[in-house]
């Protein structure tokens, strides 16, 4: 039926929730920070469409815009605002009372509206402040957000128009739009655009970015920061963005030539310090063009009565910080500590310092120092060729990987994680072996068939020293697996018999999905099986998890717990990352620990196809489904003294 609606001016103190409104039992909808928009745009333009109300006993009720009532209430109750007290009136449209669509009525008002374009938002926010003439400032004021957030979608409706009309069209992806605004010179947008879209091949975001690098660097990445106080002192141009982190350092060339004079000043300030023959610079060290070089190693020396006085010192300090290692900020002093106690133990011979030097270049964000490298016309027998990490890790009877009792239970744990969560994703397979399980242990009268999964209804309660540092693949993949779970049945409103008969009426597949997540939640902690021992587990896990790899990756939380001599090791030995672990060699332990989570967090670019296989594939050998025993070591987690850390060193 066609309804009329009379326009009316109501009262905000008289204005009450309708029981029809569709949102009425959505009461997040009117939360304060959901609403904070509306409450925004509204003290600022006022409320720009009228109210649907209708007459009730207490008062005008809100048939449809609950969340504008709600913000007008926020209004009048804030004594900032001025403009808004119980009498304001505002702008109704009246439902008579014998209106028999009251719900079709407020069900439209909240579904009919199509959402606004991604691009047409960024594009209004644009106009705002080319046409309008507001700022950020207020623009943020208006829609109750933040400066920043108006600022980003300002930058994204400031793309060159080809580009957005190219995204609008469907031609390019909207994140391979957002990504021409890395550059906020639309005439560069243009040009770059246009020389990747020439053979019409499929556009990446990624291959944008990468193009937009090589027309200027932006002052937020670490070379333009490092840079930038020199750039400006010598005049060069800088292409402003609304955020000023992604403004860019257009001259590239100038970006370059300071960089390069910083590495040589590095060079030649560690040069000296050392004491070696020459010192060198460049932005990316060549590893292929470095292995005719040989290196020299300092050698140990005995040190004097103030040397070994001070080695005393050094020694117990460093076992009180060992005691408070949780703190981040101690990491510096154990650095700083750990190298002087180096410098008095050993040192580089004076015929080596005559043919040696050190190279500077830039990587993973700041300046490094390749020490005691020698030119191939300067080798002798005594400079090896770099060719491993070997030299750099100290002591060999120290490069032994072996896992502490602690971490050996963790990595049980975390196993047990992934293999929780590949059996909630194989959920068929899951099934048949909880109801063998099931059915096998008692016609076999309590002789169980494994004791890997407990089928008794309880959730395995599992313990780890870093619980939430570890890596999250697992439990994501059990979250999303519990997200899609039919759990209509499970209202605990209704009687254990209801419940029942809902559940017995779900298909197959759902069952059996239900029936693997709580069989997941059950997995012991573990590591590999053991053929013979339990051949229904080594089997199953074969299926399900064949690549543990697939369900948990390591991270910063597993390799802070290794000497740094070990994850040299691993990188140089079992990684295939030879000059790496050559170059970490004279880095701290967390710089070493920090290049790992990288690496193995995105695989790096530069990796070659052996190299990239092998880390997508470590593992601690006795947690992947073919492993071995570990190396365990009960007692000792950590390095306890100088002499020690100085070797992983």
């Amino acid at each position: 039926m066609t309804q009329c609606l009379k326009p009316v001016s109501v009262a905000i103190g008289d204005l009450v929730a309708h029981p029809a409104n569709v949102r009425a039992r959505s009461p997040e909808s009117y939360a304060s920070e959901n609403i904070a928009h509306l409450k925004a745009s509204i003290a600022v333009l006022g409320l720009l469409q009228p109210l649907l109300v209708q007459k009730l006993s207490a008062g005008f009720g809100v048939l449809a815009g609950g969340r504008r009532h709600a913000a007008l209430v926020e209004l009048v109750a804030d004594k900032t605002e001025k403009g808004f007290t119980r009498s304001t009136k505002v702008d109704c449209r009246l439902v008579p009372d014998d209106c028999d669509v009251t719900t079709a009525l407020s069900l439209a008002e909240n579904i009919t509206q199509e959402p606004m374009g991604a691009i047409d938002e960024f594009e209004a926010f644009a106009r705002m402040m080319e046409v309008d003439g507001q700022t950020p400032e207020t623009i943020a004021r208006t829609f109750g957000t933040t400066v920043a957030a108006v600022k980003g979608r300002l930058r994204y409706g400031l793309i060159h128009p080809e580009i957005r009309d190219a995204a609008r069209a469907k031609s390019i992806t909207l994140d391979v739009m957002k990504a021409f605004a890395d550059h906020p010179s639309q005439a560069v947008q243009k040009e770059v655009f246009e020389a990747l879209t020439q053979d019409d091949s499929y556009l990446q975001a990624y291959t944008v970015r990468q193009a937009l690098k090589s027309r200027g660097v932006q002052v937020s990445d670490d070379i333009g920061a490092f840079v930038r106080a020199e750039y400006e002192a010598r005049g060069g141009a800088i292409a402003a963005d609304l955020l000023e982190e992604h403004s860019v350092l257009e001259d590239a060339g100038l970006v370059e030539t300071i960089l390069l004079e910083k590495l040589t000043g590095a060079a030649e300030e560690e040069r000296a310090r050392q004491g070696f023959s020459w010192g060198e610079a460049v932005i990316r060290y060549d590893y292929a063009a470095m292995a005719d070089y040989g290196r020299v190693y300092p050698g140990p020396i005995e040190p004097d009565a103030k040397g070994r006085k001070r080695l005393e010192t050094i020694t117990a300090e460093l076992e009180q910080l060992e005691r408070e290692m949780e703190d981040e900020g101690l990491y510096a002093r154990v650095d700083a500590l750990e190298a002087e106690a180096r410098d008095l133990q050993e040192a580089y011979s004076a015929e080596d310092l005559a043919r040696s030097g050190v190279i500077a270049s830039w990587s993973n964000g700041q300046v490094t120092l390749h020490v005691g490298l020698v030119r191939p016309e300067d080798r002798a027998d005594g400079a090896g060729k770099i060719d491993g990490a070997s030299g750099d890790t100290g002591d060999k009877d120290s490069d032994e990987i072996v896992y502490p009792a602690s971490l050996t239970e963790d990595l049980k744990t975390e196993r047990a994680m992934a293999l929780g969560a590949a059996m909630a994703l194989h959920p068929e397979a899951t099934l048949d072996l909880t109801l063998f399980k099931l059915v096998t242990d008692v016609l076999r009268q309590g002789m169980s068939v494994t004791q890997a999964i407990k089928v008794d209804a309880r959730t395995e309660y599992r313990t780890h020293a870093k619980m939430d540092e570890i890596c999250g693949t697992s439990r994501a993949q059990m979250a999303e697996v519990q997200d899609a779970l039919d759990l209509s049945w499970a209202d605990e409103a209704r009687s254990p018999a209801d419940r029942f008969a809902a559940f017995r009426a779900l298909d197959a597949g759902a069952k059996a999905r239900l029936v693997a997540y709580a069989t997941a939640a059950t997995t012991q902690s573990c590591f590999a099986r053991d053929p013979q021992r339990d051949s229904l587990m080594h089997a199953f896990e074969s299926e399900v998890m064949p690549d543990l790899r697939a369900h948990w990756t390591p991270n910063a939380a597993l390799f802070s717990r290794f000497k740094k001599a070990w994850l040299l090791k691993i990188l140089g030995e079992e990684l295939g990352l030879a000059q790496e672990a050559v170059t970490l060699a004279s880095s701290t332990k967390k710089e070493v620990v920090a290049f790992c989570d990288r690496l193995f967090a995105e695989p790096f670019a530069t990796l070659t196809e052996a190299q990239r296989a092998a880390v997508a594939a470590w593992c601690p050998p006795m947690m992947q489904t073919a492993g071995v025993e570990p190396v365990e070591a009960a007692q000792v987690e950590t390095p306890h003294d100088a002499t020690e850390a100085a070797d992983a060193a």
